[in-house]
């Protein structure tokens, strides 16, 4: 592994990509596919979870055996782990603990010595009820529902239809914060009060109505009731709809976000990111 592309590796359409966990697997899934979207050669991912005993451990290196390929683990047995990991290196397969780097970087700063614990970052603890808890209330809050319960919210989405509001705010309640969103609709006002509002951090999204139509047309084609001539994919339309977002939302400062090429997990960053700097604000108001 000195960093020269195999060129046989290179020609390959597909590698085999192993991630071995005695926890969810959540983590070494998210690192795994974080680090293969930097090729155009795709995984074939092959996922253990909850490996914490030897037979369970048999049947990964078998597939591992069967299927030679990447082999990223987190696993805190120090038996299961040097056995894995003497398998790999016994065998040439390419293998990494894909925290340890992390801990070993964190011990150096914090000194002692780290207490491993199986999933510690799944417990039952305050976060995870908040997570819950924010869950709950963006479901119950979801396209315009309940709009007397918006001061409660973390984060207000406003948009017209297909703008990414509901996968927004589901991908954001993931993140323990609570979001709510408006349908914005042409000549039709906004719920009472939602001006008014001074604790949840109110984002308007907006997108090119090219994208719009798009997403539109293939959705009426899916429930197989598409209708070329309804102003719901006229792009003339759509833009003035886009428009009035635009303008409602300037008319009372509310930031913007253009949605057209972000992923949700973009838009979402991109709104934690002003929720931040709008918390950090209200704090320095309140501690001057």
């Amino acid at each position: 592994m000195n960093g020269v592309t195999d060129p046989i590796r290179q020609a390959e359409s597909y590698y085999h990509l192993h991630l071995v966990s005695d926890s969810t697997g959540e983590t070494l899934i998210s690192v795994g596919r974080a680090a293969a979207a930097q090729y155009s050669v795709k995984p074939i991912e092959h996922v253990y979870p909850l490996v914490r005993t030897h037979r369970q451990l048999d049947k990964a290196i078998q597939s591992i055996e069967e299927y030679p390929g990447i082999v990223l683990y987190t696993l805190t047995d120090p038996e299961l782990r040097n056995r894995l990991k003497i398998y790999c290196q016994n065998n040439g397969v390419p293998v990494l603990s894909v925290l340890a780097p992390v801990v070993r970087l964190f011990q150096a700063y914090l000194g002692g010595v780290p207490e491993p614990r199986v999933g510690g970052q799944h417990q039952l603890d305050g976060e995870y009820f908040r997570r819950i808890d924010a869950m709950n209330y963006t479901v119950m809050h979801d396209d315009g529902q309940h709009t007397d319960g918006l001061e409660a919210a973390d984060v207000v989405l406003l948009g017209i239809s297909r703008s990414s509001k509901t996968p927004t705010s589901i991908y954001l309640a993931n993140r323990g914060i609570k979001t709510a969103n408006i349908p914005l609709v042409p000549n039709l006002p906004i719920p009472p009060g939602l001006s008014e509002l001074k604790r949840p951090l109110v984002v308007g999204l907006v997108a090119s109505a090219e994208r719009v139509v798009e997403i539109r047309r293939n959705r009426l084609l899916g429930l197989n009731a598409s209708q070329p001539n309804d102003s719901y994919v006229d792009r003339d339309a759509v833009a003035e709809e886009i428009a009035f977002s635009r303008r409602l939302c300037a008319r009372h400062g509310w930031p913007v976000i253009d949605v057209t090429r972000r992923s949700i997990e973009e838009t979402a960053a991109a709104i934690i990111g002003l929720l931040q700097e709008r918390r950090r604000k209200m704090f320095e108001t309140t501690s001057a």
